[in-house]
């Protein structure tokens, strides 16, 4: 089997989607018969992808600029793909839209319908697009890769997918050693986007009120893409009783993420809806007290190895946070019981499954041929 795999979320900035596409990618290697190739493919203006990015992974680097081919393919559904990367068996495109293509099976990774409800703070093309099209776009998919039994719903009951074409095939723990002690006067740690979805704001208000009943509350350290200046995550930031006590780094690198946790007292995760949670995974993977939403699926991904609360229960996140400060036998129970769940996300078990809905694809893609 020719697979082509749709790398333009890993090319520059592997965050979320892009970790998915990289990891998922070399995992997947392992998973090649002898007759089977994977390429990897992008489409840029600026940035190129470069040969060996996933060793054993061929390179299809189109310098196209990317908000223009995805126009072309999301409104027109041209040029097919195997113009620009080649002849293919099954194109998967990391997105909940179609790659088109002459006569390969088409599989989408669905890793969350928030756009359905809420556009705010998303990219030009998912605001043009993914509300109108994915709907249609995945119910004509010989395959939707999800990443959670959630995400697996949601396809269903939202996007009118048959059970049967659906995989889930989610993240696995990065490769990373628990560390050897729990700091409790560490950092309160948030690594996400912006986002509305994430519940910034909210974690705000709720660190202002655990300041009022603790004083001396670790200080929260935030992380991921920055807010915009003007932006009430900023203003907020910088008046008075957060001013000093919580702080935005931005961006941060894999060491710097990884650091992180590692100093963190706990991890909080107050995200309004959730594909998964990434940041909860790897926060159990190294060791770290989790608190979490129990919206979308990060119940399913913590589990009991971690405190859940209503994000929208008035002083729930508060408490949350307080409690596992207070409470030192809570939190080293979250730590032992998170460490033993990271065991089970396994990316070697992600690309069997995948693999697996690849031949199912590319089968049905026969049968309607």
């Amino acid at each position: 089997m020719r697979i082509l795999l749709d790398y333009r979320p890993a090319l520059v900035q592997r965050t979320g989607v892009g970790e998915y596409a990289h990891e998922l990618a070399a995992a997947l290697v392992s998973q090649l018969g002898s007759e089977d190739t994977l390429t990897l493919f992008s489409s840029s203006w600026r940035d190129r992808l470069e040969e060996g990015r996933v060793r054993g992974a061929a390179v299809a680097d189109a310098r196209v600029p990317v908000y223009l081919l995805n126009l072309a393919w999301h409104r027109l559904g041209w040029p097919p793909v195997e113009t620009l990367a080649g002849p293919c068996d099954l194109v998967h495109g990391l997105h909940p839209l179609l790659i088109p293509t002459r006569r390969a099976a088409q599989v989408v990774s669905v890793h969350d319908l928030y756009f359905l409800d809420r556009t705010e703070g998303t990219a030009v093309e998912v605001r043009r697009d993914y509300a109108a099209l994915a709907a249609d776009h995945a119910r004509r998919a010989d395959a939707v890769i999800v990443i959670s039994k959630y995400g697996a719903a949601q396809a269903q009951t939202r996007l009118g997918v048959s059970a049967d074409r659906i995989a889930i095939c989610p993240p696995g723990a990065p490769p990373w050693a628990r560390r050897t002690s729990s700091p409790p006067d560490g950092p309160i740690v948030f690594i996400g986007s912006s986002e509305p979805r994430k519940n910034v704001i909210g974690l705000l208000a709720a660190y202002e009120t655990l300041l009022g009943e603790m004083p001396d509350a670790p200080p929260l350290v935030l992380a991921g893409r920055p807010p915009a200046p003007e932006s009430p995550i900023t203003k907020r930031l910088d008046t008075p009783p957060l001013k000093g006590r919580a702080r935005h780094m931005g961006y941060v690198s894999d060491p710097e993420r990884r650091n992180l946790y590692e100093r963190a007292s706990m991890v909080v995760v107050p995200s309004l809806d959730e594909g998964f949670g990434m940041t909860a995974l790897e926060a159990m993977t190294v060791g770290a007290p989790v608190v979490a939403s129990n919206r979308g699926a990060l119940p399913e991904v913590v589990s009991d190895a971690g405190l859940l609360i209503d994000p929208a229960a008035n002083g729930s996140l508060a408490e949350g946070m307080a409690r596992m400060l207070k409470d030192r036998a809570l939190a080293e129970r979250s730590v032992e019981a998170g460490w033993r769940r990271s065991a089970l996300f396994t990316w070697s078990a992600s690309a069997r499954e995948l693999r697996r809905a690849y031949d199912d694809a590319v089968e049905r893609r026969r049968q309607r041929a």
